[in-house]
Parts: C-alpha cells; sequence; structure tokens
C-alpha cells in the first residue's frame, strides 16, 4: 500500500530545459528543486521543478552525450492537470504561453469545458482545471 504523504516523481525527457524550466517556473510558478548542468559523460542533465515544499515534482532530463538522445514523445493524452478549484485566470494562460507555451484545444471536451490546456515547450499538455479534486 502506497502511503498517502509518499511523494511523487514524475520523469520524462526535454529537448531543451531551458525551455523547459522558464515554461514550468517562470510560467506556472513551480520553484527549481534541484538542477544538474554538467555531467560526466554517461550521465545525464537534470532539472527538477515543483512546488516548494510539496509532495510531488517533474524531473526533467536530457542526456547531452547520447548518440540518439530519448526524444519527448508526448500524445494528446499525456497530462498535467492542476485542479485550481476556481475558473483559470486569463493572465496566467498569457504568461504560459509567453514562457514558451502554445494554448491547445484539449482531445478530450471535458477539458475544455472545465479549464484550459497548453502544450509546454516539448509538447507535454498541461490542464489547468477550474474545479476541485475529492
Amino acid at each position: 500500500m502506497i502511503e498517502p504523504t509518499a511523494h511523487i516523481r514524475v520523469a520524462r525527457p526535454s529537448r531543451d530545459l531551458v525551455a523547459a524550466e522558464r515554461f514550468y517556473v517562470d510560467g506556472l510558478g513551480l520553484a527549481v528543486q534541484w538542477r544538474k548542468t554538467d555531467p560526466a559523460p554517461g550521465e545525464h542533465e537534470l532539472l527538477m521543478v515543483g512546488p516548494a515544499g510539496g509532495g510531488w515534482h517533474f524531473e526533467l532530463t536530457r542526456d547531452p552525450y547520447a548518440e540518439r538522445p530519448v526524444e519527448p514523445a508526448p500524445t494528446v493524452d499525456d497530462l498535467f492537470v492542476v485542479y485550481l478549484g476556481e475558473p483559470v485566470e486569463e493572465a496566467l494562460v498569457e504568461r504560459l504561453v509567453a514562457a514558451g507555451g502554445t494554448r491547445v484545444a484539449a482531445h478530450n471536451p471535458y477539458w475544455d469545458e472545465y479549464g484550459v490546456t497548453v502544450a509546454d515547450p516539448d509538447g507535454y499538455r498541461l490542464v489547468l482545471c477550474s474545479r476541485t479534486w475529492g
């Protein structure tokens, strides 16, 4: 059984960690939890972002030494959903777009009815949902 207080890490590849940081930190407002920018051969560049003091974070990776680095492969249903519990402020959407995001229509119309979807610089989708969870 996983304890409800367990910390969660979601890891995925990124083409450009600087662009990812701009989107998630400057745009969404997350904090940098850890960064590794000068890895030794065989290691990865890392950027970990999440809410300060939160119970989860993203680990974004890039292997600068790989002959064929792992490329992001998002689908229209790979979603990171944030339940805001209030209407999505247009200023937040504008900040995400200015930070390298692209506002897109949701694959599932539920998310357009209850929120806004913005693709990050690697094409993964962030849903800002006006509803609450639970």
